[in-house]
């Protein structure tokens, strides 16, 4: 087992005593069953409710909803404990409400809030977000699914793809075209999951077995004009700053996943032998570890940085964007060198770093790819 340097000091008591609640919660609920979840494409719906009994689902929300108060070291506390299971793909759909959600309490009336996220803060709705397309990836300003005012009403018609939840979402935050093109032509929209006209389809996929995966095909779909989120043609400040966010909790996860290739590959080093010695005594094998031991640490001070950085108002968009990279190209690396380790048995389904290395692709597209990423910091910090 790897031995980290202590946690910082600015995790508090409170965040542990939540690190342990979540601790607690993957041991009993996930880990004896994650395998068999994944080999099945699916997971339980009732593991919704039982997430939101602990206060994962409401972890940052506004308390009148049914959320609980949370800053980011809860979350990353909260992600350390949960990528133990070693599948994003779980963590991606049981957590969609975190990027579905927020441009609801964002840009929602007070009656749409009021009567949608309790329900899926306790776990009983399940809230996707849908923004990219079949022609387009990160070029939101740029996407094309329509939807047009008819009274009191909006007439949508497009489609969406790669959309997280996508198959038994009940509901759906839509990022559509109201007005001209560009940024300024894009508004928001809440897609309720039984609205007539909506098709979907289910995606198969390297990795993130067990997270249902869709593409979306609407087909004048009437939406209530009162789920616009936020002002008309105001949609892409709204999922600008939910991106922020994503970003973040992609490379705490990221981050953590990479804990866990460098946890096994460091138990199966000092356990297996060969040549008449354990695998650890071989110099090769030790660089690699270390190797592996030094990107995460580096890793893990520039989350904590961006914690701090956030308890203060802050929010350092570069600095998201090349932690999200940075946390990516970690596990990446930690992932590769985990299954080398291993031998064999790295390239043997049932081990924890052959499923993150299935996974490790998604974390470097994901919530903006690596490119667009490094272009938006360099626009940030000056250089266009």
């Amino acid at each position: 087992m790897y031995n980290a340097m202590p946690p910082s000091a600015e995790f508090s008591a409170e965040h542990e005593a939540f690190r342990a609640t979540v601790k607690r919660f993957v041991d009993q609920e996930l880990m004896p069953h994650i395998d068999s979840w994944d080999e099945a494409e699916t997971f339980p719906r009732e593991l919704y409710r039982k997430a939101a009994d602990i206060g994962l689902l409401g972890l940052g929300f506004p308390e009148e909803f049914g959320g609980i108060p949370g800053d980011a070291f809860h979350e990353l506390a909260m992600h350390e404990e949960l990528t133990r299971c070693a599948s994003g793909g779980l963590l991606a759909s049981l957590f969609s409400h975190t990027i579905g959600a927020p441009p609801i309490v964002a840009g929602g009336s007070e009656e749409l809030k009021a009567r949608l996220l309790p329900a899926i803060l306790s776990g009983e709705k399940i809230s996707a977000l849908a923004i990219t397309e079949p022609s387009g990836g990160s070029d939101v300003a740029n996407l094309s699914t329509r939807a047009v005012r008819d009274g009191d009403h909006y007439i949508v018609n497009g489609s969406k793809t790669f959309i997280t939840s996508g198959m038994r979402a009940d509901l759906i935050t839509v990022a559509v075209r109201t007005g001209g093109v560009g940024a300024g032509g894009v508004s928001a929209l809440l897609v309720e999951g039984d609205t007539p006209g909506l098709a979907r389809t289910p995606l198969k996929k390297m990795g993130w077995w067990c997270s249902d995966t869709a593409q979306l095909h609407f087909e004048n779909c009437r939406i209530p004009a009162a789920n616009l989120l936020g002002r008309e043609n105001g949609g892409f400040e709204i999922i600008m700053r939910n991106f922020n966010h994503e970003r973040l909790m992609l490379a705490m996860q990221a981050y953590g996943f990479a804990r866990v290739c460098l946890d096994e590959a460091s138990t199966w080093a000092m356990e297996r032998r060969t040549f008449g010695q354990r695998l650890v005594a071989h110099q090769a094998v030790r660089h690699k570890l270390v190797a592996m031991a030094t990107r995460i640490e580096a890793t893990r001070a520039m989350l904590e940085d961006l914690a701090r950085r956030g308890a203060q108002g802050q929010i350092p968009v570069a600095q998201v964007c090349m932690a999200k990279n940075f946390a990516a190209q970690t596990m990446q690396f930690c992932a590769d060198q985990a299954v080398q380790i291993l031998g064999g048995m790295g390239f043997m389904r049932g081990t924890k770093s052959e499923r993150i290395y299935r996974e490790v692709k998604v974390y470097m597209i994901g919530g903006g790819a690596e490119e667009i990423l490094n272009d938006l910091a360099a626009r940030q910090l000056g250089w266009k």
